[in-house]
């Protein structure tokens, strides 16, 4: 049996518990039963007819009477009756109550006997069916069901192998708990709680409506609500079914009011919030004592949040909390600052920050000194939130700290930045160097900073941080050296040619092996910038072993070896720029000379020219073959030729010159790529013949001047066209000078053409090409000095020389 919507006892609900008789001892007598409802009276009345029946069942029947016109009737006589007045049947009634007691005292001691995980299913569900009835009959029987241990035993029935029998158990909790705090705590004791909530994830979804019904009904207890959120798992199910699409709306509409009770309980909330439902928090955050508000700022600060869920907190305490920084106390700051910390470092989040003022009052934390400044452990939260909004924020350098109209990149602004980087712990330190690594990040600001570095004299201070243990610290160092060292390369350079350490340092960390690091781009990077022609940088480098090491590592990274990340190419072509400052002080160098040829530099530069996308691998490995080219002059191994005999000396007519075969036929000495850097070897003509249809003028200019050494004086120059011929390159250069993309490629592609055509056979060829003649005329006209006397000599080479343009098939129409 069960109970029906409105509470009355339905007999029909199951139908093998259709019979009274199943939930009563005692046989029931007729008089018990309202001739009306079939069901036992609870309040007797009779009529003058002498017919008794229930008290509300009558009055309806007279009330029917009424409403169609008839005059009231007895139901069982048909008689018409004169009066209708009720007289209560009080013998009756107190029969039937202790017929009711005495009925009920046995069915709870057979349902004491029945609820055990050993009785018959049918002997449960009677027991429960019941217990639900009496529940639902009279508030005070919630009461003897308590009294009569029998929570515990119903509780029990939610382990039972059937599937009616839990559902039934969870609904009894329910009833016995409606309207009754002390029924609802008894169920919170042992492990009940924890049964309840394991139903929710339960793959039978009457079972989960069940479930999340009754602890709906114990969450109104506020008691019982810490006992729910303890239980681990049962608040992380309640807000994901809160936001479910597949189940039905009433289980959805039940978890949502089950965790609106359970906010009544701080902990539940913090639960909440790490789950990802932040609202509850957020509105004690603003809504709270100020104690509830000093801890739900503090438990914000230790949570980790998406990037939405950021934007969602700034938007709705942002402000708050800024002005808790403004006026709170040193505690309620602390709390604040953390829960800043958390939110500001993504970009939407720290504009709208920014929006809130929370600038002037951080600068104010971070910069006043005296009784009211923080402590060291808030100045590095400070710093912190300050390094987030810096680097999530463009045009933040125009936003003025207060009524003088500074900003973060004012000269006193950056000056202090500065004094408390020498002054203040490693990690606030590490911290405010982010800050101004953040304010270089953009043309205009890094001038700023660039000029308060320089008046303050903090350039040694910043080195020193290179050789820092603290990584952080170290990293944060590197990556501002490197965005100043474009603007203070000279400075940086003698800084750290002062001592070794810090130079020491920054090789060590290229060195390190474990990938390639951002720590790692940004060291070589700021090597890179430095002054290409610095002899003693260059010596310091050699001395403390980093050529060999860059070597290694640009090697590695060609075949593959290293893996790769997003900082390989910034990596790769630090390594490259550095690599080439060796071929800069070649001239009377031995030792560097020597190192180039163990290494093969010439080998490896052309080798990296074929690094397609990598535009500024290939222009500085172009570069650095034009000075190693230079050299092949006075690398060239030139043969001694054996001394002539004495006889030939006094009859010249026996002497015969002797033959040197081998020789290079550019340089006329014994040349190899390793040896001499000679670009005839390895194909490195045609590598960077390849090069002069780059997209980027950068990399055409520095092929270009790389190919000219084949033409430069000291240089068999003939033999240098013939090689360029061999190599498919005229047609490439006279192009270069065609397109005339920039002045100095017209000013290189006019003195390589002038020299190319000092070869009769290809001067007579292009002067029937009205392209090259019109490239020159314009060279002529609007070149400067030097260009125009060349363009000159090179319209003199086409005007006077004859056709042989058949011994140059290459050459094409």
């Amino acid at each position: 049996m069960a109970e029906d919507r409105e509470g009355n006892y339905d007999s029909s609900s199951h139908s093998n518990e259709n019979n009274h008789e199943q939930l009563h001892i005692e046989p029931i007598y007729e008089a018990f039963l309202c001739p009306l409802t079939k069901q036992i009276m609870r309040d007797p009345v009779t009529l003058e007819s002498g017919q008794t029946f229930e008290r509300e069942a009558i009055e309806k029947w007279f009330k029917e009477c009424r409403g169609s016109g008839r005059k009231p009737i007895c139901p069982l006589t048909l008689k018409e009756l004169n009066c209708t007045d009720l007289n209560p049947s009080i013998a009756l009634r107190n029969t039937i109550e202790e017929w009711t007691q005495r009925n009920e005292a046995a069915q709870l001691d057979k349902a004491c006997r029945s609820l055990t995980l050993g009785s018959a299913e049918s002997d449960v569900l009677q027991a429960l069916n019941f217990v639900t009835y009496i529940c639902q009959k009279s508030r005070s029987s919630k009461h003897v069901v308590r009294d009569a241990d029998l929570i515990p035993m119903i509780s029990g029935m939610m382990k039972s192998s059937s599937r009616r029998v839990r559902c039934k158990a969870l609904e009894t909790l329910r009833i016995v708990a409606e309207e009754d705090n002390d029924n609802k705590e008894a169920m919170a004791a042992g492990d009940t709680i924890r049964t309840i909530v394991k139903f929710l994830s339960h793959e039978h979804s009457q079972e989960r409506e069940e479930a999340v019904s009754l602890l709906y009904e114990l969450s109104k207890s506020e008691c019982v609500c810490e006992k729910i959120g303890g239980v681990n798992g049962a608040i992380l199910i309640l807000v994901g079914m809160s936001s479910s699409k597949s189940e039905n709306i009433l289980t959805v509409e039940r978890a949502e009011k089950t965790l609106e009770n359970l906010e009544k309980c701080e902990k539940n909330v913090r639960q909440m919030a790490e789950n990802g439902r932040l609202q509850p928090l957020l509105t004690l955050l603003l809504e709270g004592s100020p104690e509830t508000q000093l801890s739900m700022a503090a438990y914000l600060g230790e949570l980790v949040l998406s990037n939405d869920v950021k934007v969602f907190v700034t938007q709705t305490a942002g402000s708050a909390l800024v002005d808790i920084m403004r006026s709170g106390s040193k505690e309620a700051r602390e709390s604040a600052l953390k829960a800043l910390n958390q939110i500001s470092s993504y970009e939407t989040s720290a504009k709208i920050l920014i929006q809130a003022g929370i600038l002037p009052p951080l600068m104010n934390d971070l910069f006043t000194v005296g009784a009211n400044q923080l402590p060291m452990r808030l100045k590095e939260v400070s710093a912190t939130v300050l390094a987030n909004i810096v680097s999530s924020s463009a045009g933040i350098e125009s936003i003025p700290l207060g009524h003088d109209h500074q900003t973060l990149v004012s000269e006193d602004i950056v000056h202090n930045l500065l004094h408390l980087i020498s002054n203040t712990g490693p990690a606030v330190e590490s911290k405010l160097l982010q800050v101004l690594v953040g304010l270089t990040s953009s043309s205009t600001t890094v001038l700023n900073i660039v000029a308060a570095i320089k008046s303050s004299g903090a350039t040694i201070s910043l080195i020193q941080f290179v050789e820092a243990p603290q990584r952080d610290l170290r990293m944060a160092s590197i990556k501002l050296l490197h965005r100043i060292s474009p603007y203070m390369g000279q400075e940086l350079a003698d800084a750290l040619c002062g001592t070794a350490c810090q130079l020491s340092s920054l090789i060590k960390v290229i060195a390190e092996n474990n990938g390639i690091s951002e720590e790692q781009a940004a060291a070589i990077g700021l090597l890179a910038d430095l002054p290409e022609g610095d002899s003693r940088l260059i010596r310091r480098l050699l001395d403390e072993g980093a050529f060999d090491i860059i070597i290694s590592k640009v090697v590695r990274i060609r075949q593959g070896e290293t893996r790769g990340s997003r900082f390989v190419t910034p990596f790769l072509e630090g390594l490259v720029r550095v690599l080439s400052r060796l071929t800069y002080i070649l001239e009377d160098e031995s030792d560097i000379v020597s190192l180039a040829r163990d290494h093969n530099l010439a080998a490896l530069f052309t080798d990296l020219l074929q690094m397609s996308g990598l535009d500024r691998v290939q222009m500085v490995s172009a570069m650095a073959l034009e000075n190693l080219s230079k050299q092949s002059k006075h690398q060239t191994r030139i043969p001694v030729v054996p001394e002539q005999g004495f006889c030939c000396s006094i009859f010249p007519c026996l002497s015969k010159q002797p033959v040197v075969t081998g020789l290079c036929r550019v340089h006329h000495g014994i040349c190899s790529m390793k040896e001499s850097f000679c670009l005839l070897e390895g194909k490195a003509v045609e590598k960077l013949v390849a090069c002069l249809d780059h997209t980027n003028g950068k990399v055409v200019e520095a092929a270009l001047a790389a190919l000219c050494t084949l033409l430069d004086d000291g240089v068999d120059i003939e033999q240098g066209v013939m090689a360029l011929c061999d190599a498919d390159g005229i047609k490439p250069i006279l192009e270069v000078l065609r397109e005339n993309q920039t002045e100095i490629l017209r000013q290189r592609a006019v003195w390589a053409v002038e020299r190319i055509l000092r070869t009769d056979d290809i001067a007579y060829e292009i002067s029937g090409d009205q392209n090259v003649g019109t490239a020159l005329v314009e060279a002529f006209r609007h070149g400067d000095y030097r260009t125009k006397q060349i363009a000159e000599r090179a319209l003199k080479h086409v005007d006077k020389l004859p056709n042989f343009s058949g011994i140059f098939p290459k050459m094409g129409g």
